[in-house]
């Protein structure tokens, strides 16, 4: 029994940082995640109509939305301090997308504000109703504010894309420069 947790143990050790968040990446990329959640926030507050993707695209875009907030959760509750890699030369502002340019050089700024400002359950809450919002029509929407959540969505996608781009490194405060 000791050897099956011990293997384990170091199954576990070996996992990538950012594993739930580059495998997010590789089913959407973040262009069509964009879009999508943008799509899918507009029939949400619109009402007269519905979104006529295939209700499994739908789930299954949620679903892997979920399993982004959690990993987003669990990057700004590390103990450990991280510092992404510095930014190359920015060409244009259109490649910062959402982020300001404080967020831009440390994409950890936006996990860590959303998460302050949103529990897991409320985003949970936010993306369930928005994608039952979504899928039909309705007389009476949404009782939150669905703005908010959205922009911090919006740019955790962002911000997870730059990480995955720069990599991540332990923040060291003892090297001598």
């Amino acid at each position: 029994m000791k050897n099956k947790k011990t293997a384990l143990g170091s199954v576990r050790k070996k996992r990538r940082k950012l594993q739930c968040i580059e495998t997010f990446f590789q089913t959407n990329d973040l262009v069509t995640a964009k879009q999508m959640l943008s799509s899918i926030m507009q029939y949400a507050v619109n009402g007269k109509d519905w979104l006529k993707k295939d209700p499994s695209v739908i789930l299954q875009f949620h679903q892997s939305l979920n399993l982004f907030i959690r990993e987003g959760y669990m990057i700004s509750k590390k103990k450990k301090k991280r510092k992404v890699n510095a930014a190359s030369y920015i060409g244009s502002p259109m490649m910062k997308g959402s982020l300001s340019a404080k967020e831009y050089e440390n994409p950890l700024l936006v996990f860590k504000r959303a998460f302050k400002e949103y529990s897991i359950q409320e985003f949970d809450y936010f993306i369930s109703g928005i994608v039952y919002f979504s899928q039909q029509m309705y007389r009476y929407g949404p009782e939150s504010n669905l703005v908010r959540p959205y922009i911090h969505l919006s740019k955790m996608l962002d911000a997870a894309y730059l990480m995955l781009e720069r990599g991540i490194q332990k923040n060291d405060s003892k090297k001598v420069k």
